[in-house]
């Protein structure tokens, strides 16, 4: 089973300009994630552009089974770009790494990624069931 985390690195923060950032909340975010994620199971990527802007700081977790199928995905956002913030997430995706189909108990979710869930992605159809579509 591969699951990603990829993280949106040109997100700003509403009150960006304001306190004079140099760097992008998302590339903020994006490090703490990948040190984070060299510990773990989970792989990560980075984009230049989720088209959640009003939310800032974006992160998708997918990825597929043992059997090459695409496993339920989430989009999540509004983070802060924290150290913890980075660490739940990684947590969070580790935990969907490890589910046979990304459903992730809610029970088991860690605190902080509760709140940012933005949607949940339905797995692409097997392959010969979209062959009947």
């Amino acid at each position: 089973m591969t699951t990603w985390i990829t993280i949106c690195d040109g997100c700003k923060r509403s009150d960006w300009d304001a306190r004079g950032a140099n760097q992008t909340d998302g590339d903020v975010l994006a490090q703490a994630i990948e040190t984070c994620a060299t510990k773990t199971p989970v792989n990560t990527r980075r984009v230049s552009c989720t088209m959640g802007c009003e939310r800032a700081c974006n992160v998708i977790i997918q990825g597929i089974d043992d059997n090459g199928l695409s496993k339920i995905g989430y989009s999540l956002g509004s983070f802060d770009g924290t150290a913890e913030d980075a660490q739940a997430i990684t947590d969070f995706a580790t935990l969907h790494a490890t589910s046979p189909t990304g459903q992730v108990p809610f029970r088991t979710w860690p605190v902080g990624v509760k709140g940012h869930f933005v949607s949940r992605h339905l797995p692409l159809p097997a392959p010969i069931e979209a062959e009947k579509a």
